[in-house]
Protein backbone atom coordinates (compact mmCIF):
# COMPACT_ATOMS: atom_id res chain seq x y z
CA UNK A 1 0.00 0.00 0.00
CA UNK A 2 1.87 3.42 -0.70
CA UNK A 3 0.87 5.48 1.78
CA UNK A 4 1.92 9.73 2.33
CA UNK A 5 2.87 11.41 5.55
CA UNK A 6 0.35 13.20 6.60
CA UNK A 7 2.51 16.65 7.34
CA UNK A 8 4.02 16.31 3.90
CA UNK A 9 0.79 16.53 2.31
CA UNK A 10 1.60 19.85 0.30
CA UNK A 11 4.85 18.45 -1.41
CA UNK A 12 2.20 15.49 -3.48
CA UNK A 13 0.37 17.72 -6.50
CA UNK A 14 -1.57 16.15 -9.22
CA UNK A 15 -3.07 17.47 -12.65
CA UNK A 16 -5.97 16.23 -13.70
CA UNK A 17 -4.73 15.91 -17.65
CA UNK A 18 -6.88 16.81 -21.07
CA UNK A 19 -8.13 14.06 -23.76
CA UNK A 20 -5.10 15.22 -25.34
CA UNK A 21 -2.59 14.97 -23.11
CA UNK A 22 -3.77 11.63 -21.93
CA UNK A 23 -2.91 10.47 -25.41
CA UNK A 24 0.14 12.16 -25.98
CA UNK A 25 1.12 10.33 -23.09
CA UNK A 26 -0.02 6.86 -24.25
CA UNK A 27 1.99 7.47 -27.45
CA UNK A 28 5.38 7.95 -25.56
CA UNK A 29 4.75 4.56 -23.99
CA UNK A 30 5.05 0.86 -25.10
CA UNK A 31 4.29 -1.25 -21.98
CA UNK A 32 0.85 -1.22 -20.26
CA UNK A 33 -1.74 -3.01 -18.77
CA UNK A 34 -5.08 -4.51 -19.31
CA UNK A 35 -7.88 -5.34 -17.46
CA UNK A 36 -10.34 -8.25 -18.50
CA UNK A 37 -12.67 -10.35 -17.01
CA UNK A 38 -11.87 -13.99 -16.78
CA UNK A 39 -14.44 -16.25 -15.25
CA UNK A 40 -16.26 -13.48 -14.08
CA UNK A 41 -13.17 -12.23 -11.75
CA UNK A 42 -10.83 -9.42 -12.61
CA UNK A 43 -7.83 -10.21 -14.52
CA UNK A 44 -4.66 -7.76 -14.74
CA UNK A 45 -2.16 -8.54 -17.58
CA UNK A 46 1.13 -7.03 -18.79
CA UNK A 47 0.70 -5.85 -22.36
CA UNK A 48 3.26 -4.06 -25.36
CA UNK A 49 0.94 -1.34 -27.16
CA UNK A 50 0.76 1.04 -29.79
CA UNK A 51 -1.56 3.59 -29.93
CA UNK A 52 -3.08 3.98 -33.50
CA UNK A 53 -4.72 7.45 -33.60
CA UNK A 54 -7.99 7.14 -31.09
CA UNK A 55 -7.57 3.83 -30.51
CA UNK A 56 -4.78 1.04 -28.74
CA UNK A 57 -3.94 -1.98 -29.93
CA UNK A 58 -2.12 -4.88 -28.81
CA UNK A 59 -1.23 -8.64 -29.81
CA UNK A 60 -2.96 -11.39 -28.25
CA UNK A 61 -2.00 -15.12 -28.68
CA UNK A 62 -4.56 -17.69 -29.81
CA UNK A 63 -6.33 -19.74 -26.95
CA UNK A 64 -4.50 -17.59 -24.29
CA UNK A 65 -7.29 -15.90 -21.41
CA UNK A 66 -6.36 -12.51 -23.13
CA UNK A 67 -7.24 -13.10 -26.32
CA UNK A 68 -10.73 -15.29 -25.38
CA UNK A 69 -11.27 -11.87 -23.11
CA UNK A 70 -10.31 -9.38 -25.10
CA UNK A 71 -13.04 -10.58 -28.15
CA UNK A 72 -16.03 -7.80 -28.19
CA UNK A 73 -15.35 -7.48 -24.52
CA UNK A 74 -15.07 -4.64 -22.50
CA UNK A 75 -11.99 -3.69 -20.91
CA UNK A 76 -9.52 -1.26 -18.71
CA UNK A 77 -6.03 -0.22 -20.22
CA UNK A 78 -3.49 1.69 -17.62
CA UNK A 79 -0.24 2.99 -18.58
CA UNK A 80 2.05 4.97 -16.61
CA UNK A 81 5.53 6.69 -15.98
CA UNK A 82 7.28 7.67 -12.76
CA UNK A 83 10.23 9.69 -12.87
CA UNK A 84 12.31 9.39 -10.30
CA UNK A 85 14.92 12.43 -11.00
CA UNK A 86 12.45 14.98 -10.43
CA UNK A 87 9.86 12.88 -8.42
CA UNK A 88 7.11 12.76 -10.99
CA UNK A 89 4.60 11.02 -12.73
CA UNK A 90 1.50 10.05 -14.80
CA UNK A 91 -0.88 7.83 -14.86
CA UNK A 92 -3.38 7.14 -17.97
CA UNK A 93 -6.49 4.79 -17.67
CA UNK A 94 -8.58 4.03 -21.07
CA UNK A 95 -12.08 2.01 -20.97
CA UNK A 96 -13.51 0.98 -24.24
CA UNK A 97 -14.36 -2.38 -26.08
CA UNK A 98 -11.80 -4.52 -26.97
CA UNK A 99 -11.67 -6.80 -30.79
CA UNK A 100 -10.03 -8.41 -32.60
CA UNK A 101 -8.75 -6.65 -35.66
CA UNK A 102 -9.74 -8.91 -39.11
CA UNK A 103 -9.92 -6.91 -41.70
CA UNK A 104 -7.23 -7.76 -43.99
CA UNK A 105 -6.86 -3.16 -44.88
CA UNK A 106 -6.96 -2.92 -41.26
CA UNK A 107 -4.03 -5.41 -40.69
CA UNK A 108 -1.91 -4.23 -43.32
CA UNK A 109 -1.98 -0.66 -42.56
CA UNK A 110 -1.63 -1.47 -38.55
CA UNK A 111 1.15 -3.89 -39.66
CA UNK A 112 2.87 -0.52 -40.25
CA UNK A 113 2.21 0.97 -36.74
CA UNK A 114 5.32 -0.10 -34.25
CA UNK A 115 4.71 -1.93 -31.44
CA UNK A 116 7.25 -4.28 -28.92
CA UNK A 117 6.26 -7.71 -28.93
CA UNK A 118 7.15 -10.54 -26.10
CA UNK A 119 10.37 -12.74 -27.23
CA UNK A 120 7.50 -15.73 -27.28
CA UNK A 121 5.58 -13.96 -30.14
CA UNK A 122 6.21 -16.04 -33.40
CA UNK A 123 4.33 -13.46 -35.27
CA UNK A 124 1.10 -14.97 -35.96
CA UNK A 125 -0.41 -13.31 -32.75
CA UNK A 126 -3.79 -11.59 -33.05
CA UNK A 127 -4.05 -7.67 -33.79
CA UNK A 128 -6.71 -6.71 -30.93
CA UNK A 129 -7.78 -2.50 -30.86
CA UNK A 130 -9.29 -1.18 -28.07
CA UNK A 131 -11.47 1.57 -29.06
CA UNK A 132 -11.06 4.19 -26.66
CA UNK A 133 -14.48 5.19 -25.04
CA UNK A 134 -13.45 6.70 -21.74
CA UNK A 135 -10.00 8.32 -20.87
CA UNK A 136 -8.27 9.70 -18.12
CA UNK A 137 -5.15 10.64 -16.44
CA UNK A 138 -3.43 12.66 -13.97
CA UNK A 139 0.38 13.75 -13.58
CA UNK A 140 1.99 13.78 -10.10
CA UNK A 141 4.71 15.89 -8.99
CA UNK A 142 6.96 15.90 -5.70
CA UNK A 143 6.46 12.57 -4.79
CA UNK A 144 9.40 12.16 -2.79
CA UNK A 145 7.53 12.77 0.40
CA UNK A 146 5.24 9.06 -0.72
CA UNK A 147 6.61 6.12 0.83
CA UNK A 148 5.73 2.42 0.14
CA UNK A 149 4.75 0.52 3.15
Amino acid sequence: MIMIDPSMEDLAASEVLTYSECLALLGQASLGRVGVSVGALPVILPVFYALDDQSILLRTVAGTQLDTATRNAVVAFQADAYVPANSSGWSVMAQGVASRVSNPDELRRMSLVSMPSWPTDDGRANLVRIEIARLSGRRFSHLDGWTDS
